[in-house]
């Protein structure tokens, strides 16, 4: 229950339900130890390595690769087909495989990928670079969902991957400054241009906190990991989550799952859902550190430093947007407040011919788009409870054929050549925000009348 629902007046929220015992509450700190600082700093690599395409581009990989053209968005678009490919084994193998096992497994290898990045010599190799990062970056983020939902309640879901999807923003500004840092401090060093240190930089970053993950990560209660878990942490886990109405025994994804879901009604709305959640951001396509690189105003270590503004605000949007979801809004009306913001933005954009200052102030909320992302996974999570299986089907089915949207939607809305205006991008981010918020009051509806 929000706190809105519970009857509490706004600085009444708590941590805890009132009905939680001290022994839940002990067991709560426990969990929220094990999962959620680990869940903030593997995002955070993550985002690291995914951003810090765009940085190198406005550091001297364009120039350095004899980029022409549209190689940027390119480039983008073989990271998402790999992530696109990458997922579409686990929609089985999550309810097969430990957990603590998956992600820092696949959190090592992208490093590996990261790493090999700073060699690059042409298009070609770096486009197959980015593809592997993508593939095994893929699994993560709905992997990292299908454990919240494993160990929370409805009601504690969207905070804690607030603070989990914080790493997104702190990744994204992260990479900025140590692109600013590279090419201030290491352009030249034992020949290496500063983009190319950048890359051996965040791959020194990552793969230790993939290794830290097989003792942190407590993977699922079904499958734990008891490194840090005794076997009483695991009866309370389970008696609280059958309390509230979760199925909590093992059950894998086999091919009745597979039809049961393909049936329902429920799950092509939540297909769209998503859809037009990926498709309504514009904070991954670059257009801000295009924007400053088109002013010709500023060394490349000061667009870097200047574009980590959007994503620090990000954090802001990120922790208002999830806490308001569980304790004041709910989901539908948390996605639309920050929305509405993000259009907003992305109307200033569309006009275009504005003051800079409005350009500043329409850039500095384009991490609206994505600062709901765990209220919308969180809530996708609670309506599935009654079934793992069908969770981790659908958490990572609509992820999956999402992302892939954006591989040709971005193509053709947002080409590298028409930076950084975009006339197509922005208007059409407007349209999918629109269908977000209808889609995501139609769900509350829906779901009001069916309880």
């Amino acid at each position: 229950m929000t706190g809105i629902r519970a009857g509490k007046k706004w600085y009444q929220l708590q941590w805890y339900r009132s009905s939680d015992s001290p022994r839940q509450r002990q067991f709560i700190n426990k969990i929220d130890l094990l999962i959620v600082p680990y869940a903030f700093l593997s995002y955070w690599v993550k985002y690291i390595d995914q951003a810090n395409l765009n940085n190198a581009y406005v550091a001297g990989m364009k120039e350095d690769l004899g980029f022409m053209g549209n190689e940027l968005i390119q480039l983008q678009t073989f990271y998402i087909v790999g992530a696109v490919v990458g997922q579409i084994p686990f929609m089985f193998l999550f309810t097969y495989l430990p957990m603590h096992w998956v992600i820092p497994g696949l959190d090592i290898a992208w490093g590996i990928f990261t790493l090999l990045q700073y060699r690059t010599a042409s298009f070609a190799e770096l486009a197959a670079y980015r593809f592997l990062v993508g593939w095994f970056e893929a699994a993560y983020f709905p992997g990292m969902h299908y454990i919240f939902g494993a160990w929370y309640r409805g009601d504690e879901i969207g905070r804690r991957g607030g603070v989990f999807y914080i790493g997104l923003s702190l990744g994204t500004l992260t990479a900025g400054l140590i692109q600013a840092g590279a090419s201030h401090n290491l352009e030249g060093v034992n020949g290496l241009a500063g983009w190319r240190w950048m890359y051996i930089i965040c791959a020194l970053i990552t793969i230790p906190v993939g290794i830290l993950g097989y003792f942190i990560l407590p993977g699922t209660p079904d499958k734990p990991n008891t490194y840090f878990l005794t076997e009483e942490d695991i009866a309370v886990a389970r008696d609280r989550l059958k309390n509230d109405g979760h199925h909590i025994e093992n059950e894998n994804v086999t091919w009745r799952t597979l039809k049961k879901v393909a049936l329902s009604w429920h799950f092509w709305v939540l297909i769209a859902f998503d859809f037009f959640f990926w498709n309504s951001g514009t904070s991954s396509i670059g257009g801000f550190l295009l924007w400053l690189k088109s002013l010709n105003r500023f060394s490349k270590a000061r667009i870097n430093e200047l574009g980590s503004i959007a994503p620090a605000l990000g954090i802001f949007y990120t922790l208002l947007t999830c806490f308001a979801s569980d304790l004041i809004l709910g989901p539908a009306w948390a996605i639309t407040f920050i929305h509405t913001f993000h259009m907003l933005g992305n109307i200033i954009l569309t006009v275009w011919d504005v003051p800079e200052a409005a350009k500043w102030f329409a850039f500095a909320l384009s991490y609206c788009s994505v600062a709901m992302s765990s209220v919308l996974y969180g809530w996708v999570n609670t309506q599935l409870k009654g079934s793992p299986a069908q969770r981790a089907f659908i958490l990572v089915l609509i992820n999956t054929t999402s992302q892939a949207s954006t591989a040709w939607t971005y193509l053709l809305t947002f080409p590298t050549v028409e930076a950084p205006r975009f006339p197509k991008g922005y208007p059409y981010a407007i349209g999918n925000s629109v269908a977000l918020i209808i889609t995501a009051h139609g769900l509350r509806l829906w779901l009001k009348r069916k309880e």
